[in-house]
């Protein structure tokens, strides 16, 4: 259930001649379990200050958690509760059995679970009894900015060697596209983990590398397209990898021209994320209508393609309109977050 949002509107005092003091409402007070002589971190934020228990950082880096698992549980039900613990901020995880071990297959799944899905987390012991996992890596070794680029750049990466393999008929090159996704997925929970740190404790923001709660919606839904865009580009690889006969290098030049203008607009609507560009996120909008011309051309174009690779063509074709289409979708948020600096 949601709180109310309260608003009380309070006078500032003058104490001692020099000293400016704000009362703090009770209820608040009470709720936080503070008392008289506690720390408070204030933090200017343009016309605004945001207040905080310190002690709030301090239980930040303290928290931690701990999951019983049965011995017929199954793997994917176990490393949903890990990453649920992981995405909320726990820094120390043990995983401990309801009977007397964990099996083996368990605890083989966890370590490739964490290995592949969990920035900065790692096993630090490890018996029949019990796995300590802990999340080594602090918010500012690794910024949300950091976290974002990192997705950006293997998410472009992988279209670029999906299209590679496409030309060349390189099903090797298809198959490690599609096993980079993961890492792509990786650095997207860890983004999510520090935008759920700075909701629950606004006074790490800076920590992470933000600015205001507004921008940490803005990371957050940007990084769910960029995630699509790896997505995409992994299933550009199946298709590649599916396919049982080459494609024209007609058809195969119209692909790469439609690639590059649909990469291109996926890279300027990321650059003005990164760069708060309002006017470049607008003519990104803008160009999307050629990524549906072009489509429609190739479309056309593959009557004269064999009846299997026609349809795995535009497959291909579909996610590669996609891709450009999460660069307007990222383009809007730019928008939306630049309007007022107009």
């Amino acid at each position: 259930m949601n709180k109310e949002r309260s608003e009380e509107v309070r006078k500032i005092q003058l104490t001692g001649g020099s000293t400016f003091t704000l009362s703090l409402p009770k209820k608040w007070v009470e709720e936080m379990d503070l008392e008289a002589g506690e720390k408070m971190v204030v933090e200017e934020q343009g016309s605004s200050l945001l207040l905080s228990p310190a002690k709030l950082e301090q239980e930040e880096s303290a928290r931690q958690a701990e999951v019983n698992i049965t011995s017929d549980e199954s793997l994917d039900t176990i490393n949903r509760k890990i990453l649920s613990l992981y995405l909320v901020g726990y820094n120390l995880i043990k995983i401990k059995p309801a009977e007397e071990r964990l099996k083996s297959s368990q605890r083989k799944g966890i370590k490739e679970f964490v290995r592949k899905k969990l920035v900065g987390t790692e096993i630090i012991s490890e018996s029949i009894e019990e796995i300590k996992l802990q999340t080594l890596l602090s918010y500012s070794e690794l910024s949300a900015k950091g976290a974002l680029r990192r997705m950006y750049s293997v998410a472009t990466s992988m279209q670029e060697n999906a299209m590679t393999a496409l030309e060349e008929g390189d099903k090797t090159l298809a198959n490690d596209v599609i096993e980079i996704d993961d890492e792509v997925d990786r650095f997207q929970m860890y983004l999510i983990r520090e935008v759920k740190a700075a909701i629950r404790n606004p006074s790490i923001l800076e920590e992470i590398g933000l600015k205001s709660m507004r921008e940490c919606l803005g990371y957050r839904l940007v990084s769910k397209n960029v995630e699509r865009v790896g997505d995409h580009a992994a299933l550009v690889a199946k298709n590649v990898l599916e396919m049982e006969e080459t494609i024209s290098d007609e058809s195969l030049e119209m692909i790469k021209e439609i690639n590059s203008f649909a990469n291109s607009i996926f890279e300027k609507a990321a650059e003005s994320f990164f760069e708060e560009d309002y006017e470049a996120s607008e003519e990104v909008i803008q160009e999307l209508r050629e990524i549906y011309r072009m489509e429609e051309k190739v479309n056309q174009f593959l009557t004269k393609e064999s009846p299997p690779e026609a349809i795995r063509v535009r497959l291909i074709l579909e996610s590669i309109r996609r891709i450009a289409e999460y660069g307007s979708d990222i383009a809007e948020i730019v928008l939306n977050l630049t309007i007022d600096k107009k």
